[in-house]
């Protein structure tokens, strides 16, 4: 299989922007947040550029503290944007959300690098910063979830166990709905990637399967921790 992936031309790469502007032409046609729209998607542009520039001279460096720097600033920001569901809260609720995080999260990621993988180096730039990209967001959208059901949940008067396994069951729906829609509604980010690299389908379905349980499992782990320590926060918010 041919092992190189093709490269886009900046002409190229515009073209992908067609339909976007088609959306967008929608929303301001229909009165509706066009401004955020874009907002979102220059955001989003000018975000990716900066972050391959900055990767690649992380790949390059090589250097074990650069690793386990990016990691920790991954689990701070994704700590404070998960408890946006429950603004008023947030600050009351940061440290517990960064102890999930990092607790589920890292626990999860040291098991798959070290032992799945077996990377080496420990700390290979090019395997632990997207592996732990992807546990960190999954960790940090699942307490989102499961933070704003919650404070809903024991704004109604219902009892804190109730409202915690209610908490914890709607914020795995997006990860339950993944593992049921993979290999026969899409091909997940990883896999596709792989693929059109050149990788074997095979070697790519190995891989994709270690991330989906990976997902599952940080998302589960740091989503359990946080209901559990974060307890009394919400009850003294909900009283």
């Amino acid at each position: 299989m041919n092992e190189s992936i093709q490269a886009i031309a900046p002409l190229n790469l515009a073209l992908a922007f067609v339909p976007v502007l088609l959306v967008i032409a929608i929303l301001w046609k229909w009165s509706l947040q066009a401004g955020n729209a874009v907002y979102a998607i220059l955001r989003m542009l000018i975000q990716l550029l900066l972050v391959g520039y900055i990767l690649t001279t992380i790949f390059a460096a090589e250097q074990a503290w650069i690793v386990v720097a990016v990691m920790l600033i991954m689990v701070i920001a994704a700590s404070w944007i998960a408890l946006g569901t429950v603004k008023p809260m947030r600050s009351k609720l940061y440290l517990q959300g960064f102890i999930s995080i990092a607790l589920g999260g890292g626990l999860t990621l040291l098991l798959v690098t070290q032992l799945v993988i077996s990377l080496d180096p420990w700390f290979e730039p090019r395997y632990m910063i997207p592996l732990a990209g992807m546990i960190f967001a999954n960790s940090m959208n699942s307490i989102s979830l499961a933070a704003e059901r919650l404070a809903a949940e024991l704004s109604r008067d219902v009892e804190f166990t109730q409202a915690r396994n209610e908490a914890f069951q709607a914020a795995f729906i997006p990860t339950i709905n993944s593992m049921l829609a993979v290999g026969l509604v899409s091909l997940p980010g990883m896999m596709t990637g792989q693929i059109l690299s050149g990788v074997s389908p095979i070697v790519a379905a190995h891989y994709q399967i270690v991330v989906m349980c990976m997902i599952f499992g940080s998302a589960g782990l740091s989503t359990a921790c946080f209901l559990r320590i974060s307890r009394r926060q919400f009850v003294q918010q909900a009283a």
